[in-house]
């Protein structure tokens, strides 16, 4: 079994949700008392998301970077970023460490494929929908994506950042979710790719007529196949 190295706390639920599925995963797959290998480094939460609300992407990376080595050098064999908005700097961290770099938007581009679903809707914080670096990764694997419209942004942030960071989960919140997927059906999506672990909490496939795209959850899936070869 190859060690997992884990760049953590962004948030922490999404960081405990790795965790706890990896080892989960890990005792399904293998049986008995097994558990997964893995090294965390887990960083300030307030910190990064300060850096990258003043656009200091060289800081964030710099953040990151001390935690890709940190877990390198602790003896991971390959690294996962448990978080989507961060993968705005996955490539500096990847050219940093001497560890391959599982990133999640090829992950998922993968499963939309196995699925034959050629167009997905994305719903993560407001800058993983309102920039590109997450939908082009995925977009490059031939897949078409769709985010909802730029009035729904700060509500789905406010629901992340004030309510599922913190462990609230609202049935409210949830309805709201779910009418934006139906809106984002409507427009021509086959499927919704939840970027973001904190969403897995609030919406499943029970909630949606679409396929769930669950980032967190099919990276881990992923890494656990690595892991165990």
């Amino acid at each position: 079994m190859q060690t997992i190295g884990l760049i953590g706390g962004m948030s922490w639920e999404s960081s405990a949700a790795y965790y706890e599925l990896l080892n989960r995963g890990a005792e399904e797959r293998l049986g008995g008392l097994h558990s997964a290998r893995t090294v965390m480094a887990s960083v300030d939460f307030a910190e990064v998301t300060a850096l990258q609300e003043s656009e200091d992407w060289d800081g964030v990376a710099a953040v990151l970077v001390e935690a890709g080595r940190s877990v390198e050098r602790a003896g991971a064999d390959f690294l996962m970023l448990c978080t989507t908005t961060f993968h705005r700097v996955a490539d500096q961290v990847a050219a940093a460490v001497d560890i391959p770099l599982l990133h999640q938007g090829d992950v998922v581009a993968e499963a939309c494929r196995a699925e034959s679903v050629e167009t997905v809707a994305l719903l993560g914080t407001k800058f993983a929908m309102s920039r590109s670096f997450f939908t082009d990764r995925i977009a490059s694997h031939g897949i078409q994506v769709l985010v909802p419209d730029a009035a729904h942004h700060d509500e789905l942030n406010r629901i992340i950042y004030e309510e599922l960071v913190h462990g609230k989960v609202l049935d409210s919140s949830r309805r709201t979710v779910v009418s934006m997927i139906s809106e984002l059906w409507d427009a021509g999506a086959g499927g919704v790719v939840l970027a973001g672990g904190e969403l897995e909490l609030l919406v499943h496939q029970a909630d949606s007529e679409i396929p769930v795209f669950g980032c967190t959850t099919l990276h881990v899936e992923a890494g656990l196949g690595r892991a165990l070869g």
